[in-house]
């Protein structure tokens, strides 16, 4: 299969015909370069808040209700995508209400027969705890799909290992990190936690990122990142663990073929073994940790 990271620009759209062209302009384009998996990238959606104007748009409040008041829209665009071109995609994430008194970041996963499901940001970042106010999701999940199976680490949750770990123990095969970051550190953050957890699970991640100003609405108005597909650094991968990435800040697909078994494979056969040695960290933790001061000795 082919799997397609879109490294995404955020614009001011004048209508929702406007979205609806450019969403589908995009599909269409990773679609002619054979894609079977397509990944938008986190707060993607949040280009919709400029259809309430200018000033909702600036909002960081009215941003969010504008967004969430397009969610039967949104899911229905990209329904149609999803079943006229017979791919899976993810949805660029954005707020969601989940049963409480706060929004949470939300991505839908669509496959050709409709909603597949969704899965929320578990760790917030500290502009969404301290001026967003964007509320954690509860629970992952892993969508075993006619793809494989797949999880979704959501930009931050990329830089956490055991979140990652569960969903590969849960059957992870490949794993979803949209994200959205403004520096060019933030995006390194996530493009080296999510090139670690390729290394540690021995499996594919997918970085698609937001790129580009959108100086209209401060909650996304700078976006440095590059799209890519990892894998681990071993058997049946590149040695660099790269299998596609696209410029740095430049709009456009990072496409790359994966062959269904190779995790499988380097999981079994691999020059090491991350994905089964992992639970031998537990072994050596057992005992407390030596604090060891000068004087040293042998």
């Amino acid at each position: 299969m082919k799997i397609a990271a879109a490294a995404y620009p955020l614009d001011f759209l004048p209508d929702w015909a406007a979205y609806d062209r450019k969403l589908t302009d995009w599909v269409a384009r990773a679609v002619a370069q054979g894609a079977d998996l397509l990944v938008f990238p986190e707060y993607a959606a949040m280009e919709l808040a400029s259809l309430g104007g200018a000033a909702v748009a600036a909002d960081l409040e009215a941003a969010l209700h504008q967004v969430m008041s397009h969610h039967a829209a949104v899911t229905d665009l990209h329904c149609r995508l999803a079943a006229a071109h017979g791919v899976h995609i993810l949805g660029g994430s954005g707020p969601a209400m989940a049963g409480g008194a706060r929004p949470v970041n939300r991505a839908v996963l669509y496959g050709p027969d409709g909603v597949i499901g969704h899965q929320d940001k578990q760790i917030m970042t500290r502009f969404e705890r301290e001026n967003w106010d964007i509320a954690p999701g509860q629970g992952l999940r892993v969508f075993d799909t006619a793809l494989g199976k797949i999880g979704i680490i959501t930009c931050y949750d990329s830089e956490f290992p055991l979140l990652a770990r569960a969903l590969a123990e849960a059957g992870a095969e490949i794993l979803l990190a949209p994200s959205c970051t403004e520096t060019l550190a933030g995006y390194t953050r996530v493009k080296v936690g999510a090139m670690a957890r390729a290394l540690e699970n021995q499996c594919i991640v997918v970085h698609a990122p937001t790129v580009g100003a959108a100086p209209w609405c401060p909650a996304v108005d700078m976006n440095t990142g590059a799209a890519a597909v990892y894998g681990p650094p071993d058997l049946g991968f590149p040695e660099t663990g790269i299998l596609a990435q696209t410029a740095l800040n430049q709009p456009g697909w990072a496409c790359a073929q994966i062959e269904p078994a190779a995790v499988a494979r380097v999981r079994r056969d691999g020059a090491v073994l991350n994905h089964a040695h992992w639970k031998e960290q537990k072994n050596r933790l057992l005992a407390a940790i030596e604090v060891v001061k000068p004087p040293y000795s042998a």
